[in-house]
């Protein structure tokens, strides 16, 4: 390492440590205040708020939910590295946040469910595909979410300590850990919103800060633009073909790039469609961001923190992106580090070092005080990340994989349902078991740092999400979807998917300089070098979607009148939902009735089971995915009492005249703005 890489690690004084613990004490007092106000001793108090929240503490949630630590480093990194193209990233999820509000969750608040798992049990019948996209959400969580985070976080932490050794890293990672799951455990979802809501002016704040002194510091915005194509390390290396690396992208100020491959990041033909399937499986289906959503106290709200939400996904262009490229301009020998034993000795990766951008800025330019500020910041993003994911994690665990591992195994046989006591204890030891993982995961993590860590994460969402937003729209929006078509489209999906992510996890693609012969099988690296990952999720969504129609048409309808307030075209509709009877018809009940929804057409009591044999293990799981098959009928109930709460969920929906059109109005100003920064910078 040289003498120059040498001087700029990075210190913090004492100062910078007495803000950090100010941060801390402060954001545990918030957790606290807000976890005895909540009403955390139900499922619906613990997992929703209590369907009490108001939008601005949610769309602060929401926004804090999605930008982590993971985003610092990866948008400033992707910034330092090729421009402003990845922020098209954000700007898409303006257009996707709109989405949400008006087409996804008037579907879900009606339909009473706490989970989107929950939301196909209902939808389809039966539990296989609830079961599989419960565990394919978990397994996500822990390898994508909170790994990335984690990297981030101790990234940035290694570089703040100055410190190389595992036993700083551990011990500061743990105690983020440990704060996140107190929030969680204690508190529930009212507690993650209330300290994502400070955390996000936290965070905003900051940002704005370096953002300001950054821009100072390269000579302002019209300097960044002109500095930008020449900041270039010193030592590069060359490839096979004599180009050297490291080259600028011509194309960084640009949000729309040429498809032609390799010669950018970002084409425009998966910007505009490739990447519209992954923010609606990331915005509209996943259970992190809409569990936020669903604890509005009504539509409006609802609408109101998507929009809320939807104005802060303006920011991250200029509080992260630019600042990114201007540390580019200003530490060229790390940053841009194009020479992979140079990068080995500065950051770790011989691929480059474009993730350190922002820990750089902060580090260098922040004086005394402020650094620890910033520091506090980049804890305030992981954290928010990490409880968010702990508690949509534990409600998946507990809703849609507990209730059903429960009835299958005989578990509490005695009970006529679980008790809340027993769903919030299970809850929150599955946060402790989170922990667990999560500390496990943290030196693979260290050993598989990316040298762009966004592209990353959005590429294996590209391998594994498509299938899953095909399926959530066409349940949605096509009443003839059935339990078979869907299935068998998800199944599709994931073969295909898991053959693209086993292929290109398998043959890495050499880093530029790397002067030992390509690896890779001809096949190989003409399938994954020519087609992008955004183009490849084009083509899996579009798989799984012929799959799933198809299959439907030749399978056996869902009767109407178990699709009340299930798809959008009925979301409205007051009358008492029908179960959809089959083989399973028991254990859905037993799910229904034990979950607690405002909306309860499923009985209260479970059966007793008749007395026999005991079913083994093996045929257990055989008919756990086994396919249900709709009836014909289904008796309607003529309680008095399901008919009002049918007519309940259905009203749920309904808005005041002023603010309906309120809502309406600052949509539409939302969808301008974000349209013309495309067309801006397109």
């Amino acid at each position: 390492m040289s003498e120059l890489q040498e001087e700029q690690g990075a210190r913090i004084d004492w100062p910078d440590v007495l803000v950090i613990v100010a941060y801390f004490i402060f954001v545990l007092a918030v957790g606290l205040w807000s976890s005895r106000r909540s009403k955390n001793n139900s499922v619906s108090g613990y997992f929703l708020a209590s369907r009490e929240m108001h939008w601005l503490p949610v769309g602060a949630s929401l926004f804090a939910s999605n930008i982590g630590s993971g985003h610092f480093i990866g948008l400033a990194g992707s910034g330092a590295a090729s421009g402003i193209g990845v922020a098209g990233f954000e700007q898409s999820s303006i257009y996707t946040l709109i989405m949400l509000g008006w087409l996804f969750l008037p579907v879900y608040l009606s339909s009473g469910v706490y989970t989107m798992p929950e939301y196909l049990r209902l939808r389809f019948g039966g539990q296989r595909i609830r079961v599989y996209l419960s565990c394919l959400a978990l397994i996500l969580y822990i390898f994508t979410k909170i790994s990335a985070d984690l990297y981030a976080g101790a990234l940035f932490i290694q570089l703040a300590l100055n410190k190389n050794s595992s036993e700083w890293l551990y011990f500061s990672i743990l105690i983020l850990l440990a704060i996140a799951a107190i929030f969680c455990i204690a508190g529930g979802l009212s507690a993650v919103v209330w300290t994502d809501f400070v955390q996000t002016i936290l965070m905003v704040g900051g940002a704005f800060i370096l953002m300001f002194l950054s821009f100072r510091e390269v000579g302002g915005f019209a300097k960044l633009v002109e500095d930008y194509p020449y900041a270039r390390a010193s030592v590069r290396a060359t490839d096979r073909q004599n180009k050297t690396c490291g080259e600028p992208s011509p194309y960084y100020l640009s949000l729309l790039h040429p498809i032609q491959p390799g010669l950018s990041d970002y084409p425009w033909t998966g910007m505009i469609i490739g990447l519209r399937i992954n923010s609606m499986w990331y915005w509209c289906t996943d259970q992190v961001i809409v569990q936020r959503a669903l604890a509005s106290k009504n539509m409006t709200h609802a609408k109101a923190a998507c929009i809320l939400t939807s104005y802060l996904k303006f920011l991250p262009l200029w509080l992260l992106v630019f600042p990114g490229m201007a540390a580019r301009i200003l530490y060229p020998e790390r940053v841009a580090c194009a020479d992979p034993e140079e990068c080995i000795k500065i950051c770790g990766s011989p691929g480059g070092c474009s993730n350190i951008a922002y820990p750089e800025l902060v580090l260098n330019l922040l004086p005394t005080g402020l650094a620890g500020l910033m520091l506090a910041v980049m804890m305030a993003a992981l954290m928010t990340s990490l409880t968010s994911i702990f508690n949509s994690a534990s409600t998946i665990f507990t809703i849609d994989i507990w209730l059903l591992f429960r009835k299958k195994f005989k578990i509490g046989r005695l009970a006529s349902k679980p008790s809340d006591t027993e769903l919030l204890f299970v809850g929150r030891v599955f946060v402790l078991v989170l922990v667990a993982i999560s500390v496990i995961w943290i030196p693979v993590i260290q050993n598989s740092g990316n040298s762009q860590l966004f592209h990353y994460i959005q590429s294996i969402s590209s391998f594994l999400a498509p299938p899953i937003c095909a399926v959530y729209i066409l349940a949605i929006f096509w009443p003839r979807t059935n339990e078979a078509g869907a299935f068998w489209g998800l199944m599709t999906g994931l073969l295909i998917g898991m053959i693209r992510f086993i292929v290109q996890f398998s043959y890495l693609v050499p880093t530029c300089g790397d002067s030992t012969p390509d690896p890779r099988p001809y096949l190989v690296k003409l399938l994954v070098g020519n087609v992008h990952y955004l183009h490849f999720g084009c083509i899996l969504w579009l798989l799984t979607g012929v799959v799933t129609v198809g299959v439907s048409f030749m399978t056996e309808p869902i009767p109407a009148e178990c699709l009340y307030r299930l798809t959008f075209w009925s979301r409205r509709d007051p009358r008492v939902r029908q179960t959809i009877k089959g083989e399973e018809e028991d254990e859905a009940e037993s799910l229904e009735g034990a979950s607690g929804r405002s909306e309860k057409d499923a009985p209260q009591q479970m059966e007793v089971e008749e007395s026999g044999a005991e079913p083994s293990l093996c045929h257990r799981i055989v008919k756990l995915f086994k396919p249900t098959a709709p009836s014909e009928e289904s008796p309607a109930s003529e309680e008095l009492s399901k008919e009002q709460e049918a007519k309940k969920a259905a009203d749920f929906l309904e808005e005041p005249p002023f603010w309906r059109n309120f809502v309406n109005v600052n949509a539409v100003i939302s969808l301008t703005i974000a349209s013309f920064v495309w067309a801006f910078f397109g």
